[in-house]
């Protein structure tokens, strides 16, 4: 049986919220995602507070964690050098996560950053992470196109790939389509393209969508080879970066309804991730 890793992303779920989640709702939504056995959390961020406020409490939020009966490996979001030398000091964090993106626009808009000055960044923080025992997940930004006019095709993307596992070695990449730009033939075509190209480099799919176009694009990414897929509950959130309007998070539960029809196995808890599911009303009501 085919076998596919689901990353549940309440952090970007949460990040574009205004008004503030309170520090133990989050933690006792986290511990209960914890108990469904996903692959990855993606738990929260190691960003400037005035950038990502709701984040603030990370670091509160991560001491709370009950991590002694999960599988599940943690993320954190990180977007420069300070960032992820405090992400460092956690043992209990596996994966640092660094949108790089391929468009210009947003890679200011998102970090501050030139492409160029990301790119530095990048060869810094995968030496640490390799000097402190992590795992670099590298988030190719604007991966499927952009709003802003930036040069896009295909071959940037490749290009991109391929130097970012040749030059700096990291090996897990997610194409991240932040705009919902995507569509099943853009993003077959692209998967087809690179999972052949770097055997060495683990793809996923961080794709933010409307929930109609959801099943259709993990069809599409599943059937080109792509094994690792992001998602959030009920599609709440995406980045408050990226555009004046939020372009939903994939919904998790439609990925897995697809997988399930189609006797894909996740791993995933159904009774755990009911329970969560349910819980998520709560924690993003009125929002």
């Amino acid at each position: 049986m085919e076998t596919v890793k689901i990353i549940e992303c309440p952090r970007d779920a949460m990040q574009g919220i205004t008004t503030f989640i309170p520090t133990q709702t989050k933690v006792d939504y986290l511990n209960q995602l914890l108990k469904c056995c996903f692959d990855t959390l993606d738990f929260g961020s190691f960003v400037s507070a005035k950038a990502i406020p709701q984040l603030q409490d990370t670091v509160d939020v991560l001491n709370q964690l009950d991590l002694s009966s999960t599988n599940t490996k943690l993320l954190a979001i990180i977007a420069n050098e300070r960032g992820a030398q405090e992400a460092m000091q956690h043992q209990a964090i596996t994966y640092l996560g660094y949108p790089f993106s391929v468009s210009e626009t947003f890679q200011k808009r998102n970090t501050n950053a030139t492409i160029e000055e990301s790119w530095q960044r990048l060869d810094f923080i995968q030496n640490e992470c390799v000097k402190n025992n992590k795992e670099l997940v590298v988030y190719l930004s604007m991966g499927f196109g952009n709003p802003y006019g930036d040069v896009w095709n295909s071959e940037i993307v490749i290009n991109w790939s391929e130097r970012i596992f040749s030059e700096l070695g990291v090996k897990i990449l997610a194409l991240s389509d932040t705009i919902g730009a995507a569509n099943p033939s853009l993003v077959g075509s692209l998967f087809k393209d690179l999972i052949p190209a770097l055997p060495g480099v683990e793809f996923g799919a961080h794709l933010h969508t409307t929930p109609e176009n959801a099943t259709a694009l993990v069809e599409a990414a599943f059937e080109a080879g792509c094994r690792r897929f992001d998602g959030a509950i009920k599609g709440f959130g995406g980045c408050p970066m990226a555009a004046d309007s939020l372009t939903g998070n994939m919904p998790t539960e439609r990925m897995l309804d697809w997988f399930h029809a189609n006797g894909i196995h996740t791993n995933v808890a159904n009774q755990a991730f009911t329970d969560a599911f349910a819980m998520s009303g709560s924690v993003f009501q009125n929002h």
